[in-house]
């Protein structure tokens, strides 16, 4: 498992009846968050993405209304590669049919984007400024998701290019290299990082990567990702699909985020 969660840049964990137990305490409280007027900015394309950042009132342990902490199989498994990094407030991502609609303010360009390539990207890249420039924002350790409704495989799953997130590091790490660690936030990454993402969709494998609650998966912080459309058969309840994220940032910034592995 470790040695193919390293080598992939993801994992799929099985099962698990701690997850279970949290996702029926979780999902009530994910649910009231999508029509919370505090987070309606949060809904988008057109009513058919539900972005849901800090949604989840949970506490730095994964308590949320009366579970217990998060655990199980993930927590263990990251608890033993990465150490014990506090939760923030977890991501409430829910998609409905007929996703992907266009985004607000998105471009035409980004919005063939969106639907010919799940919007793949690597979290924590926000564009800035109106020329839309790419820096490390956010210096996520990981992220773990874990699904909250019942759906069919071909409701927007989750998408990942296997072994991406080697490639990626490697362009990352050649940009920042010659960079004083106190200033790495400040790189403009823009230029390499579209030059490593053309080459990961023309040499690593696109893997779709259905879940059901009580199940999570974990993806290498620079695994290049996104989301498929709906299916055009695709099944799901009044919820959608809901999935809760965790992406913990490293506490030594981005000097931590691009040090291997």
């Amino acid at each position: 498992m470790v040695r193919d969660f390293w080598s992939k840049g993801w994992l799929k964990f099985p099962y698990d009846p701690a997850v279970a137990e949290w996702v029926g305490h979780a999902l009530p409280v994910a649910r009231a968050s999508v029509t919370d007027p505090a987070f309606a900015e949060w809904m988008d394309c057109e009513g058919t993405w539900f972005v849901g950042v800090d949604a989840l009132p949970n506490d730095a342990e994964g308590k949320v209304a009366r579970s217990q902490p998060l655990s199980g199989l993930a927590m263990d498994f990251l608890t033993d590669q990465y150490g014990g990094l506090p939760l923030h407030k977890g991501q409430v991502s829910v998609i409905y049919p007929g996703y992907p609609r266009p985004r607000r303010g998105e471009s035409e360009a980004a919005g063939r984007y969106r639907r010919n390539r799940d919007a793949a990207h690597v979290d924590g890249l926000r564009p800035m400024g109106p020329d839309r420039r790419r820096r490390v924002d956010e210096p996520h350790a990981w992220i773990l998701g874990i699904p909250l409704t019942e759906t069919s495989e071909d409701a927007a799953p989750m998408v990942l290019w296997e072994g991406s997130h080697i490639l990626i590091r490697d362009a990352f790490e050649r940009a920042l290299s010659d960079h004083p660690h106190d200033t790495l936030h400040e790189v403009d990454i823009t230029d390499i990082y579209q030059v490593a993402r053309r080459e990961v969709f023309e040499t690593c494998r696109r893997i779709e990567l259905p879940a059901k609650p009580g199940e999570a998966y974990l993806l290498h912080r620079h695994c290049l990702h996104g989301v498929a459309p709906w299916g055009a058969d695709a099944a799901a309840g009044p919820d959608g699909r809901m999935i809760a994220y965790f992406r913990p940032e490293f506490t030594g910034g981005v000097a931590e985020w691009i040090k291997l592995p």
